[in-house]
């Protein structure tokens, strides 16, 4: 049986203070272990993926006008769940967007390493270097859902995996794909010993990515749409591959590479099987 308090009305209150640092801060995230979840949605594939819901905040009217069933929201979570009933007022200070369907939810962090990524024989990896906005990181994960690669690495990381921001963009699919942050190297090793092939996306020294090979064991990595990828990546290349870029600009953002990328192997993939 979920436990629930009475109703919340105050911004004082310190449960709705300490969500609202959960969403601000990346500090009070890796402090307490916790990170923040709005949508019905998104808070299914959450649970779908085996993490902890702590905490569920609610507002009854918007969960009615925007989800329907409102009962069918909060029987879903696991028995324990701490359910706090929030005012519409409250609700409206604490949702990060406009259309969450009347629920926000703590959930427990966890952190995978690149040691947890369940590989097949031919496995498809992104691998992110540097990339610090949260709404690129997490279109990149849609595109790696779409796609069905089996993890995205992010290396050297300048946002944490638990941004709202992060987790917004994703609409879930930061719970649907293996997400691992590590160092470059440490991600180079992996590959290498895996003999997994490594295709850096650059301009310089490098061919059409259609004319790639990317039937087999695959890591396609990219960078910052202003630096690119560091020499660490360049050197360590199996291949540079490029995306032709036919008006005046030279780059396109980081997840519309990475999608175009992703779906090249797909498609080879699916001619070869």
């Amino acid at each position: 049986m979920n436990t629930s308090d009475r109703l919340i009305t105050s911004a004082q209150n310190p449960k709705i203070k300490r969500l609202l640092a959960l969403q601000q801060k990346s500090a009070e995230r890796r402090q307490s272990g916790l990170f923040v979840v709005e949508g019905r949605r998104e808070l299914e594939h959450c649970l779908q993926a085996g993490f902890t819901v702590d905490t569920v905040f609610y507002c009854p009217s918007v969960l009615q006008e925007q989800a329907g069933d409102a009962s069918s929201v909060l029987a879903a979570l696991p028995a324990g769940t701490r359910l706090f009933e929030v005012s519409r007022d409250i609700y409206e200070k604490i949702a990060y967007r406009g259309s969450t369907e009347g629920v926000v939810a703590e959930v427990v962090a966890r952190s995978l390493t690149l040691g947890d990524l369940q590989l097949t024989d031919s496995p498809l990896i992104i691998v992110l270097e540097r990339v610090e906005k949260p709404g690129n990181l997490g279109a990149v994960l849609r595109s790696a859902d779409a796609a069905r690669a089996e993890g995205v690495v992010i290396c050297d990381p300048l946002t944490d995996l638990y941004n709202p921001n992060l987790i917004r963009s994703s609409i879930g699919a930061i719970f649907t794909v293996p997400c691992v942050a590590c160092s470059s190297e440490e991600c180079i090793r992996f590959l290498q010993d895996r003999h997994i092939q490594i295709l850096t996306a650059q301009l310089q020294d490098s061919r059409l990515y259609y004319d790639t090979d990317m039937r087999g064991p695959t890591a396609i990595v990219m960078g910052t749409e202003s630096t690119g990828l560091t020499d660490v990546w360049r050197q360590a290349a199996t291949a540079h591959i490029r995306i032709p870029m036919l008006g005046r600009l030279d780059s396109l953002n980081v997840s519309v590479s990475a999608a175009i990328l992703l779906f090249e192997a797909v498609r080879q993939r699916q001619t070869a099987g």
